[in-house]
């Protein structure tokens, strides 16, 4: 079992239960998946910078991404309906928890600079989104076979009814919130 989802089940349960007055464990909040995103302008110019990106996806992730498509067309971006334009994937169970781990004691620590991500980023109920500036700071990622550096976004999904509860749950988790 991984060492997050131990931690879930063994030491953020009882203090949530208590923090929350919950008496039935299947009231608690919990992740219910994470989604990883990378969506990608320059696509429109250079179709194999897609490639590149879906491959950096799957080496993060460890599952096979899903190519996005643009659902409409917009002129000031050149952008026309159907054009393949981002990659996503959403992971759950076994492969979410090893993602999450690796994010929070592996990724993170290695951010240039690092003082706590945004603990504003919440979207009103509950579900956290996170932006990266680049995908180097994943261990996977060989720095030698990078085209260029991308971005990605990655949205914690909980079960949370709030943004008080799901911060509460994420910083029980090892989140670092940096304090303001």
């Amino acid at each position: 079992m991984n060492a997050l989802r131990e931690k879930y089940q063994n030491e953020v349960v009882p203090v949530l239960m208590k923090e929350l007055g919950l008496k039935n464990p299947n009231e608690l909040p919990r992740i219910s998946k994470v989604a990883v995103n990378i969506g990608m302008g320059e696509a429109l110019d250079n179709p194999k910078s897609l490639d590149a990106a879906v491959n950096d996806l799957k080496t993060i992730t460890g599952q096979q991404p899903v190519v996005t498509k643009a659902s409409k067309s917009i002129a000031a971006f050149k952008l026309r309906e159907g054009r393949e334009i981002g990659a996503k994937v959403t992971l759950r169970g076994d492969r979410m928890w090893a993602f999450l781990d690796r994010l929070l004691n592996i990724a993170l620590p290695r951010v240039r600079d690092f003082r706590g991500i945004s603990p504003d980023s919440f979207d009103g109920r509950g579900n956290y989104t996170l932006g990266l500036r680049e995908q180097l700071i994943f261990p996977e990622i060989d720095f030698d076979k990078v085209d260029k550096v991308r971005g990605l976004e990655i949205t914690i999904v909980t079960t949370a009814e709030s943004d008080d509860v799901s911060r509460l749950l994420l910083g029980l988790l090892g989140m670092p919130f940096r304090k303001e």
